[in-house]
């Protein structure tokens, strides 16, 4: 894990040399982000300065993904590459900590300070990766996009900061919303049974349960003795919605949902959640903001809270 963090903001030794290159304002930087998250990220806070690509689009599982030879281009070619680090992406970790070594490389989800981190259940040394979930860790994100696209391209500091700040506010709104909206949600009911363990930082800020099938990675294999353990659970505290994921199976849910029915107790889905991949292109559900915003309303909606129509700002898609 000591290799890992300190690609992060150690060593700028490639992005430096990338400046000193003649990378500026007038000039477009070629940026590639592995989620669609960090995507978005980076083009908020680039604006039109940036140019930028993301690997991993609408319901793609980052945990399992492999880069392929359209990537290697990409990432190899690319001005700065954003990647999001803390073993998220498993199977491309060996080729980005390599390419480091030449080009212009951030894990930017190790800025988050590691005491806020939850160990992973699965590695020893590594942490949960899904800090997307909770708004006040995501706002190191944006800081630590914010200053890797700044190394890269110190003439446009003041618009990058600028943004960023845009950015951040809309971070602390989503915070503000999701804590009306959750807490409205019965104590009692405040159990979110989903697919795989993603919102572990989400339930820990806000007072929620949190039970997955699958362990953090959807690598992890979900044996039939964990969803004897939840069948029961589900039953016994009469929970009565458990979540899809929009990037992994529904086959353990459904095995739930039957399970439970088996001993006589009705279980539905309470929807379908975003947990390692945005919403659709060119959707509001397609941004960092819309993601959270969608998963906030839904889970609340479904648990007996008392959300708006269209989530925080009336903008999620009628049925989302």
């Amino acid at each position: 894990m000591i290799l890992n963090r300190r690609n992060l903001f150690g060593t700028f030794a490639a992005a430096l040399m990338l400046g000193a290159s003649g990378v500026s304002a007038a000039d477009k930087l070629s940026v590639v982000a592995t989620t669609g998250m960090i995507a978005d990220v980076a083009q908020g806070v680039g604006g039109d300065g940036v140019d930028v690509q993301a690997l991993m689009g609408p319901g793609v599982d980052p945990h399992a993904y492999r880069q392929t030879r359209t990537d290697v281009v990409a990432l190899t070619r690319a001005d700065l590459v954003l990647w999001h680090g803390l073993y998220l992406e498993a199977q491309m970790e060996d080729f980005l900590l390599d390419l480091a070594d030449s080009n212009a490389v951030v894990a930017v989800g190790e800025a988050v300070p590691e005491a806020e981190l939850f160990a992973h259940e699965d590695y020893d040394g590594r942490f949960d990766p899904h800090v997307w979930m909770d708004p006040a860790l995501w706002r190191h994100v944006i800081v630590g996009v914010q200053n890797a696209l700044t190394e890269a391209m110190p003439d446009e500091a003041d618009g990058f900061a600028e943004r960023a700040e845009a950015y951040l506010a809309e971070a602390e709104r989503l915070g503000v919303y999701a804590q009306q909206a959750l807490t409205s949600v019965p104590e009692e009911a405040r159990v979110l049974v989903t697919a795989h363990d993603a919102f572990s930082y989400f339930g820990a800020a806000y007072g929620f349960e949190v039970a997955g099938i699958q362990g953090i990675s959807t690598e992890s294999e979900a044996g039939l003795n964990r969803i004897g353990e939840l069948v029961d659970m589900l039953v016994e505290r009469k929970i009565g919605a458990v979540f899809v994921e929009s990037s992994v199976s529904d086959r353990n849910i459904r095995a739930l949902i039957e399970g439970a029915a088996a001993q006589g107790h009705e279980v539905v889905v309470g929807g379908e959640l975003f947990s390692d991949a945005m919403g659709p292109d060119g959707t509001y559900e397609g941004t960092w903001s819309g993601m959270i915003d969608h998963n906030i309303t839904t889970i609340a909606g479904a648990l007996g809270g008392d959300v708006p129509d269209g989530g925080m700002d009336g903008k999620l898609a009628a049925g989302s």
